[in-house]
């Protein structure tokens, strides 16, 4: 089977990964232009790209795929090149681009999306990161058949993984990667021999991961303990949860709620300050902070960064950066 390869990201990367090591003949990989990173802001190619590199397979990085939209040129290019390939279908893993209806209808089995959520709860861009937010038992991999609308597409296959209570966004993406690159293997191998049985996506149930903004950092210190220690989770390692004290922006890194802290009191206010922990009063409960970061500096724990940051009971994490 000739399988083109659609992503960008590391996530994507371990789909590609595991296809590449499974014998399937990838003629070609689609992946987003490189972009400026780092503090030289040199241009870095994405991790899918690099893999392409490193096994010789021909790599193309369209700008847009929309045959009129602004770059036709890039359009034009990349539709050449995948009706060249002649694949049996195209696998897509967080590729970044909107796919045209003739990119879908182009490969003889269509396109095959590997989501890293249990369809149809987390459509949308960021899945990983809403699921720990929301405080979700579990989420997983589905294979979708891709279609027209936003995630909307039938699934295939469907695997679902706990979430365990110090799962990060970091470290559940690793998880769900490892699972999606297995499950797509799977999909391509049922497929082949006409195994798979496509199931619609129940209506009931939809919920949507939109996209984490920079400005989603600023801890709201009104907000339960037990919510803000979801959220720290959830933005680790982007964009990190930050507060403000002493007129500094601190970032958050690790933190969990205390069971059985009093109500009351000014959100914010640190309550205690031990080697161990940082006691902040949120809305509702006590947050127990265990690793924190300057401005420039690396995530410490409390007891380092105490050696550089002085913090008092007394002092006032503000609810908003200013």
């Amino acid at each position: 089977m000739k399988v083109i390869f659609a992503g960008t990201p590391e996530f994507a990367r371990a789909g590609l990964e595991r296809l590449h090591a499974a014998g399937f003949r990838i003629p070609l990989v689609l992946t987003q232009p490189d972009r400026p990173a780092g503090r030289g802001m040199k241009l870095h190619a994405s991790p899918v790209k690099l893999f392409a590199q490193e096994k010789g397979v021909p790599a193309a990085q369209p700008r847009s795929l929309k045959l009129d939209g602004k770059y036709p040129e890039d359009a034009a290019a990349a539709k050449a090149a995948i009706e060249a390939a002649q694949a049996d279908v195209m696998v897509v893993a967080a590729y970044g681009l909107i796919l045209p209806q003739w990119v879908l209808d182009t490969p003889r089995l269509g396109c095959l999306n590997i989501h890293a959520s249990l369809l149809p709860r987390w459509r949308g861009a960021a899945p990983i990161h809403r699921a720990i937010e929301a405080g979700d038992a579990q989420t997983g991999v589905t294979i979708m058949q891709m279609d027209a609308g936003l995630d909307t597409g039938a699934m295939l296959l469907r695997e679902a993984v706990p979430i365990a209570a110090d799962d990060t966004t970091a470290s559940l993406h690793d998880k769900l990667a490892a699972l999606g690159a297995r499950l797509v293997v799977e999909a391509l191998e049922l497929a082949a021999c006409g195994g798979l049985t496509p199931v619609a996506q129940p209506e009931a149930g939809v919920t949507y991961a939109h996209k984490v903004e920079k400005a989603e950092a600023a801890v709201d210190w009104s907000q339960p303990a037990e919510a803000i220690a979801r959220r720290i989770r959830a933005f680790d390692p982007f964009p990190g949860a930050s507060g403000v004290v002493a007129g500094e922006v601190v970032k958050l890194w690790a933190a969990n709620a205390l069971a059985g802290t009093a109500d009351g009191g000014a959100p914010g206010l640190i309550e205690a300050v031990a080697p161990d922990g940082l006691h902040v009063r949120c809305g509702n409960g006590t947050l127990r902070v265990t690793q924190l970061q300057r401005a420039g500096g690396k995530r410490l724990r409390v007891a380092d960064f105490l050696r550089g940051f002085e913090l008092k009971p007394g002092m006032v994490f503000e609810s908003r950066p200013s």
